[in-house]
């Protein structure tokens, strides 16, 4: 039997060991939110542009002194964006800041209440933003449809949400993803919802290239030992995908050990 090879993580051009990406909210402080992504393993680090300092408040602390973009590839993301100007504003401030730096991750919300993302605007803001020279990572819902017109814009990966943000319910639609993996030719990387370990885990195996996640290492009771367990998870999640999973058998038992030469025949 050929052993399968992996290939790194690519987005916009660039590969990456860690196929974890850790958001940087809801942290103790700073200090805190540097130990888990060491644990972690992430070497990309979204951050919230219009929630935490990189730079657009001189007197207060900046996330950059934990996290140097000289070390981590920092992606500012448009969390808490409603509407089209908002969220390309937000983005074009963080490449000022950045340097010029380019890969973003959008998100434009539709719901105050769910968080569940507005896929009209967010088609709308992409446009303008790949237009404009940006490497859109693009947040979006779990329908096909929209992640295939996305891809078609010229995103450089599509973010579809396995459950709520911040709900930890886990992936709850796991045909839909296995849909926009099957048919994607940019990376398929889970946003939101995943919960703990075996969440991240499955998505892996569904062939996930990768996974974003923020509030199931931050809201745990130890932030620093879960983020470990998560960069784990993913790593288990990776290798069975290309090992390939055993087929189901329903109403049928299959023995373990062989059946010839058994003592008795």
């Amino acid at each position: 039997m050929t052993e399968i090879v992996d290939t790194p993580l690519t987005i916009a051009g660039r590969t990456y060991r860690s196929r974890l990406l850790l958001g940087t909210g809801k942290y103790r402080d700073f200090t805190q939110t540097r130990a888990a992504v060491d644990a972690s393993g992430a070497e990309i680090i979204t951050v919230a542009v219009r929630r935490t300092n990189i730079g657009q408040e001189e007197n207060t602390p900046s996330l950059l002194d934990a996290l140097p973009p000289q070390q981590f590839t920092i992606l500012p993301n448009t969390a808490g964006c409603y509407d089209v100007k908002s969220a390309v504003r937000t983005l074009q401030l963080a490449r000022e800041l950045l340097d010029g730096a380019a890969l973003v991750k959008l998100e434009v919300l539709g719901d105050k209440e769910t968080l569940y993302p507005d896929v009209v605007a967010t088609l709308a803001a992409a446009t303008q933003l790949v237009r404009d020279g940006f490497s859109v990572m693009a947040y979006t819902s779990d329908d096909p449809v929209i992640a295939r017109e996305l891809e078609n814009i010229g995103c450089v990966a599509i973010m579809p949400l396995a459950s709520l943000i911040g709900s930890g319910m886990g992936i709850i639609n796991p045909h839909h993803l296995r849909i926009i993996i099957e048919n994607a030719k940019v990376p398929v990387l889970v946003d939101a919802g995943v919960g703990t370990a075996s969440d991240a885990t499955f998505a892996m195996e569904l062939g996930c290239d990768g996974i974003l996640m923020n509030t199931a290492v931050a809201a745990a009771n130890d932030p620093v030992r879960m983020a470990g367990a998560m960069c784990n998870a993913v790593q288990a999640g990776r290798e069975a995908f290309l090992a390939g999973r055993m087929p189901k058998r329903d109403y049928m038992a299959v023995p373990s050990s062989p059946t010839q030469g058994a003592i008795g025949q």
